[in-house]
């Protein structure tokens, strides 16, 4: 394979890398499936035992098994389902090992060469569900300085931070809590770039799908959202997380009542909300977006300089999120939490931004038009656990 063009690497070019050995299962019992592979993206999953530690870690210096043998407390098999307790940090090795090539003209053992201009790189994030359940999650590897990032020529173990925050939860082997982007290089679209774009292949619409003037746009390093906490009176703008529930099984889907888990959040005259401290809340972006085939996204949080909101967990956008122009986009779901302080929120406010980067080529397959996607079109959308669909 000759990758000829920076960017992102579709369904079809991860196909091949993965029948090529670059990333592979660690166990013969649980080989890759066909439904890990997205159109930019592949699900990894969790493997078969789960390690309670004292903290987070990052191992610079050594690798994740010599850091984890001076923090572990316990470990346990989650092959047949276990639970893992709010605030506790866990690290649970993955089912997938990862191989980059280290040569920019790489032969495999089947015969078959790689040939690129930059090193491929890879980049984790959480998965949709994930982040709406409230379950902070990062990729490390050994010997890295930095979450969540995959270096040129790794090879070795995926590792699996998870720390579930507001609920227990119950997993299990093989289940998907994030996900795999490679990159050949590193190809942002500037901020010109995404006009031009939007000025042929609408990206943001307003509430009614009507796609915004460019004049309406915000850019700066990206292209800018904002937070949707307006309605008629009494419409849910939002959700709260209950405390002290029950557990989650993240297998059980559609099997809850939102309301034993979510406050819902109601609309106010005033159009502005306090958030309080250490509170988990699920917001909605007042704009829909849509990502064309073309290219792939991923959500940034926006730096107010405080630090006391983040807003999001998960931050992947695949190729044809939102559907085509005439489908009207889909609004993006925001896990919002803020730290130390209240802080007021307003209707409008900027709260995060969409950096786009081109696909090497456009996917074979498209987020909702040819996968079972869980949130195409979506609205205030809960996680796909809750019976409560949004609206």
């Amino acid at each position: 394979m000759n990758l000829r063009t920076k960017g992102i690497l579709p369904v079809q070019r991860l196909r091949w890398l993965v029948e090529q050995g670059v990333l592979h299962s660690t166990h013969e019992r649980y080989p890759m499936r066909p439904e890990q592979f997205q159109p930019n993206s592949i699900d990894l999953r969790l493997g078969t035992e789960a390690i309670r530690v004292r903290s987070s870690f990052l191992p610079e210096s050594e690798s994740v098994d010599q850091k984890v043998s001076k923090l572990e407390q316990y470990r346990f098999s989650i092959e047949d389902g276990a639970v893992l307790e709010p605030n506790g940090v866990y690290i649970i090795p993955l089912l997938e090992a990862i191989a980059l090539p280290t040569q920019r003209e790489h032969r495999f053992e089947a015969g078959e060469t790689l040939l690129t201009d930059d090193p491929l790189t890879a980049k984790a994030n959480p998965k949709s569900s994930t982040g709406r359940l409230d379950i902070f999650t990062r990729v490390i590897t050994d010997f890295c300085h930095r979450f969540e990032e995959i270096q040129p020529g790794y090879q070795g173990k995926l590792y699996l931070e998870v720390v579930p925050k507001s609920f227990p939860i119950k997993v299990r082997t093989g289940q998907m809590l994030n996900q795999l982007r490679f990159r050949h290089g590193h190809v942002v679209l500037s901020d010109e770039e995404i006009l031009r774009v939007h000025d042929q292949d609408p990206l943001l619409m307003d509430a009614d799908g009507v796609p915004l003037h460019l004049d309406h746009l915000k850019v700066n390093q990206g292209l800018f959202m904002s937070v949707d906490v307006s309605g008629e009176p009494g419409a849910i703008v939002g959700y709260r997380a209950r405390k002290h529930r029950d557990v989650i099984d993240l297998d059980r889907l559609g099997g809850y009542d939102a309301s034993e888990f979510w406050e819902p959040i109601l609309a106010k005259p005033e159009d502005h909300l306090i958030l309080d401290p250490e509170a988990f809340y699920i917001f909605a972006s007042k704009e829909r977006c849509r990502i064309p085939k073309h290219l792939a996204a991923e959500m940034i949080a926006y730096d107010t300089g405080s630090g006391e909101l983040r807003t999001h967990y998960a931050g992947f956008f695949d190729s044809g999120f939102g559907g085509r122009v005439e489908d009207k986009g889909a609004r993006a779901v925001l896990e919002v939490r803020s730290h130390d302080v209240p802080f007021l929120i307003e209707d409008g406010q900027t709260f995060f931004s969409m950096r786009f980067e081109p696909n090497t080529e456009v996917p074979e397959t498209l987020y909702g038009a040819d996968l079972k996607s869980n949130y195409q079109g979506q609205g205030l959308k809960l996680g796909k656990q809750f019976k409560q669909t949004g609206q």
